[in-house]
């Protein structure tokens, strides 16, 4: 999720086995704990444009490494504030250990996929319950830290963890809504999905985006389950076949690999945008959630060298002009 959410979780745990004493340390050390997962943006190639999305929620957000980065971030702590210090190394690692902790597990719950049990296991685990910007489920959690603090009192840590507890049960009973009314929805045109995933959109649980593959295509939906259930039929999109799609890529080529490479972070999600771009785009997001849209891709070129690797890409560029729609989307109650 987006750093802000991952420094109030992490400074929630913390704060929670507080009570007058210590509170303020806990929750500073949980807050730079909570975020320095992510750090692993750093580990990137000028020359492999994908090796950063393969390392992202990689190992640093294993759950065997919960203790080790603790224990870094708690010596780099314990060294830079020798001169304020007033508590030890254990209590230190204890506060940064909780803080580091909370974040696989809530990245778990986006839809991106998060390496929970690497070396043991390659799965990237997504529960797709929650989006990675979520203000409903941010900000009540950010205040109750914050009470915590002004008023010297671990009971609202506890709140806080509450409350995100709720907020993802609710999102887990938003998602199983969401999956029953997408497979009515494929029922009803006489398809029966290959398979299918549903995402909340960006920001909220209410409104979800629904994907599924049938006969070689993929189908994009948009489902609401509550409150006012209903659903918006959206658009489809030819499955990608490498051999069909870009018949002119040798079979071996750095590009041709770096294909299957971004299925496997995709899920298999994969098509050809038909912008003429020879781009392959994760079918799966998209900011209104009716449509095909290339909000990361990544782009052939048929004179590359056969070493050469394919060009990653990212583009909100419509984000804003298009949220008005999203927020309508929410909100309409027909």
């Amino acid at each position: 999720m987006d750093p802000l959410t991952q420094g109030a979780i992490g400074a929630a745990l913390p704060l929670a086995t507080r009570n007058r004493s210590q509170i303020l340390l806990a929750c500073g050390l949980g807050f730079l704990a909570g975020m320095a997962p992510d750090l692993d943006i750093l580990i990137k190639s000028s020359e492999d444009p994908l090796f950063v999305l393969e390392f992202h929620r990689q190992f640093t957000h294993s759950l065997i490494f919960i203790p080790i980065g603790g224990g870094i971030l708690a010596g780099i702590f314990y060294a830079v504030f020798s001169r304020w210090r007033s508590i030890g190394f254990l209590r230190i690692w204890l506060f940064c250990s909780l803080g580091y902790g909370t974040h696989g597990l809530l990245d778990s719950a986006t839809s991106y996929g998060t390496l929970l049990f690497w070396p043991f296991d390659d799965t990237r685990y997504a529960l797709s319950i929650i989006s990675i910007v979520d203000p409903l489920f941010t900000l009540p959690i950010l205040g109750m830290v914050l009470a915590g603090i002004r008023k010297n009192s671990g009971k609202w840590g506890r709140t806080a963890i509450l409350w995100g507890a709720i907020y993802l049960t609710a999102g887990v009973w938003q998602h199983h809504s969401a999956m029953l009314k997408a497979r009515d929805l494929a029922e009803k045109r006489g398809h029966v999905p290959a398979r299918l995933t549903v995402k909340p959109t960006f920001g909220n649980i209410i409104l979800w985006r629904s994907v599924y593959e049938y006969g070689g295509q993929f189908y994009v939906d948009a489902i609401r389950p509550r409150p006012c259930s209903t659903t918006f039929s959206g658009t489809s999109i030819t499955k990608l076949d490498k051999i069909r799609d870009f018949n002119w890529l040798e079979a071996n080529s750095t590009q041709a690999m770096d294909i299957d490479r971004f299925s496997r972070l995709s899920q298999g999600y994969l098509a050809k945008m038909g912008d003429h771009r020879n781009r392959i785009i994760d079918v799966r997001y998209g900011f209104i959630p009716t449509e095909i849209s290339a909000l990361w891709s990544i782009r052939l070129n048929p004179n590359a060298k056969a070493n050469e690797h394919a060009i990653y890409e990212t583009d909100r560029s419509r984000a804003r002009n298009l949220l008005p729609v999203l927020i309508r989307m929410i909100l309409d109650c027909p």
